[in-house]
């Protein structure tokens, strides 16, 4: 069967985590929403997502199709009858569709919103779908432990040494290749995956749930509260509470991340810290680019979310709530505004606009560090959101 990951209203709420990237390719709990249902479905799955994003996550369709909402986690029962789905019919949870098996033709009309002729099914079961940024962290325990279960059943675990000081050593599973010394590892309060390759230095706390993919470091002295992820080959340091690091990001030094979503290749400089707490203890708001205004959460927790590609300086201190887009440089002393649009330079004394050539170089720079290239495929899906981020660079 030819599997199809679509994506709904929830890429525009998303933003700016999903300028570069379809929903499905949003890491919470340890794997991207594609790999958890790759997994399940033993099969891979082509992506139905924005124009300028296709050449890159491209669409693939057969005879036979089944489209999958690219925001809802999959888990077993979910997959058991996505896969009875019989032609024409779609699985539906309040009034939503997260799956459908379509004929080529079908899929055609599916994307101009004009399919007919399909037999709606309801699913009864309750479903995990991520419409918002604060969703990411908000079910990202659910997801560590979901995952846990998935890429560790019937598996053994690496031993560890007797360096380290374990609390609810059932829960703990170490991959090939992994290194862990003079670190307290609690998983009592949920598992703790530590990926292939991965390092956690003498020193560091960790409390569960937590994971950790291929060749994430985990620095000195570090001190993690759970549910937080860190991606592959990303570096944490300082304290960390309820924050995923998609990949290739790192807040390696001093200073506080909470409740917080970074995307890829970002870096948080040393002594950096983000308010995830109001004074008042009222509930956080968070921009929004589908409304173009500021959205209430509804959550008394709400920290940093940050676009793909972006930094900040030292000592740079997030108010509570910030959302930070593509490719954004933070410098300077004092609070910056809690909006800070894609390719903008500055801080709280004032932003201008980040020359697109040069957020580009600095880009190809920090994926060489880690020998990877930036390919005219990325150059462009960056000048595109460059292009549909200009309205917003008003300084």
């Amino acid at each position: 069967m030819n599997y199809i990951l679509f994506d709904d209203y929830s890429w525009d709420n998303l933003l700016p985590l999903t300028f570069t990237r379809p929903v499905s390719e949003i890491r919470i709990g340890i794997l991207r929403i594609r790999e958890k249902w790759e997994r399940y479905l033993d099969e891979s799955c082509y992506h139905l997502t924005r124009d300028y994003l296709s050449d890159k996550y491209p669409l693939k369709t057969q005879e036979e199709n089944v489209l999958l909402n690219s925001s809802v986690l999959p888990d077993e029962k979910l997959v058991g009858q996505v896969q009875n789905l019989d032609s024409g019919q779609a699985l539906v949870y309040q009034d939503e569709i997260i799956a459908a098996r379509l004929t080529k033709y079908q899929v055609d009309d599916f994307r101009n919103k004009e399919v007919r002729d399909i037999e709606v099914e309801e699913y009864s079961r309750e479903i995990l779908k991520i419409n918002h940024p604060w969703e990411i962290f908000l079910y990202n325990g659910k997801a560590i432990e979901r995952d846990f279960k998935l890429l560790t059943a019937n598996r053994e675990s690496q031993p560890l040494s007797n360096t380290n000081q374990l609390l609810g050593e059932s829960g703990i599973f170490i991959e090939p290749g992994a290194s862990v010394e003079g670190a307290v590892i609690n998983s009592t309060q949920g598992p703790v995956y530590i990926g292939r390759d991965a390092e956690i230095m003498e020193g560091s706390l960790v409390r569960g749930p937590f994971a950790m993919a291929e060749h994430a470091v985990l620095k000195l002295s570090a001190k993690i509260y759970g549910p937080t992820t860190l991606g592959p080959y990303s570096k944490a340091g300082g304290e960390l509470n309820n924050a995923i690091l998609t990949g290739y990001s790192n807040k390696a030094h001093d200073g506080f991340l909470g409740n917080a979503v970074l995307g890829e290749w970002c870096n948080i400089g040393a002594g950096s810290n983000n308010s995830n707490l109001k004074n008042n203890y009222a509930s956080v708001k968070l921009w929004d680019y589908t409304e173009e205004r500021f959205i209430d959460t509804q959550q008394q927790f709400c920290g940093l979310i940050m676009g793909d590609h972006s930094k900040c300086a030292i000592n740079t201190m997030f108010n509570t709530g910030t959302v930070v887009g593509v490719n954004a440089n933070i410098y300077g002393a004092g609070f910056p505004r809690n909006f800070i649009p894609s390719f903008s330079w500055g801080g709280s004394q004032g932003f201008k606009e980040y020359r697109v050539d040069k957020a580009l170089e600095v880009a190809r720079t920090v994926m060489k560090r880690r020998n990877l290239d930036l390919d005219e495929t990325e150059e462009r899906i960056l000048r595109e959101v460059f292009n549909r981020t200009q309205k917003y660079r008003r300084f």
